[in-house]
């Protein structure tokens, strides 16, 4: 059972805090299962153990022999010397998680004791309010029911989905990046209400509930977002002319070419990454 398991975060930053707040939150792990620790800050710690009365404890205090889940929490850069101190620390029967940009599970493999069960995850910026659209690939040696554990885990920050290593890049594209395109649309929204005379505090929470609104129809329903918008689409109408707007600005391959733009720089991000931890 996953409430029986006992928890590691080697780094105390927003997202190790993001994380930590929803499995206290949820309770799908009690706070005395759960350790958190970082290199230098113990104010940070004192904070963390303050808030959500977690462990938080020196690296070298951490008990490795009973930690079942080790999560990965530091800036990428430190993620090659978190693997190397690991390796002597635990066995293959652990899960190692990594939350960081770049952090491929061949390379956590090549930097692990052999047949080292390792997931790699990539959360959004909605995890601060558990409504992430999180991804879970696991590595080669990840055992089934680890993997199941984790994503049980991960959870707590909203939903999460099982992709292969080779759909990161995409993945990033479309739910890592995607915040900000959302953000990007309602700003424009907003703008126009507010050209057109409304209070900017009303239209923003109308464009707000418009999106959260169009949201939950698609989660509601099984149809595609092509049916939806043609069921909302009455024949020269209002919509009819605001759509004809966006395909005569090329709305629709703006958004295409975001996504598919920033899936490019992920895989670039990536190999520069795994390049320069290799050569550090």
């Amino acid at each position: 059972m996953l409430s029986e398991k006992t928890v590691a975060f080697l780094g105390a930053g927003s997202m190790a805090e993001s994380m930590i707040s929803g499995i206290v939150q949820v309770g799908i792990i009690p706070a005395e299962n759960i350790y958190v620790t970082n290199r230098s800050n113990q104010l940070r710690l004192e904070e963390l153990n303050h808030v959500y009365g977690v462990n938080a404890v020196h690296q070298n205090a951490l008990p490795y022999e009973e930690i079942d889940l080790f999560i990965l929490a530091m800036k990428p850069q430190g993620a090659a010397d978190a693997l190397k101190a690991l390796k002597n620390k635990v066995r293959a029967d652990q899960v190692v998680i990594s939350v960081l940009a770049g952090i491929s599970t061949t390379f956590m493999e090549e930097h692990s004791n052999i047949d080292q069960q390792v997931v790699r995850v990539m959360p959004n910026t909605s995890s601060m309010i558990q409504e992430s659209a999180t991804a879970l690939s696991p590595g080669r040696h990840t055992a089934v029911d680890n993997v199941l554990a984790v994503k049980e885990l991960l959870s707590c920050m909203g939903k999460v989905f099982l992709i292969g290593e080779n759909q990161m890049d995409i993945f990033t594209g479309i739910a890592g990046s995607g915040p900000a395109y959302i953000y990007y649309l309602m700003e424009h929204m907003e703008r126009a209400g507010v050209e057109r005379g409304m209070d900017e505090a009303m239209v923003r929470d109308i464009v707000a509930q418009t999106i959260l609104g169009a949201a939950k129809m698609i989660m509601a329903n099984d149809e595609a977002p092509a049916s939806l918008r043609e069921k909302v689409t009455s024949p020269n109408g209002t919509t009819a002319s605001g759509l004809d707007a966006l395909q005569k600005h090329n709305g629709g391959r703006a958004i295409s070419q975001a996504i598919h733009h920033a899936a490019k720089r992920s895989k670039e991000l990536n190999e520069e990454m795994a390049g320069a931890l290799v050569t550090s």
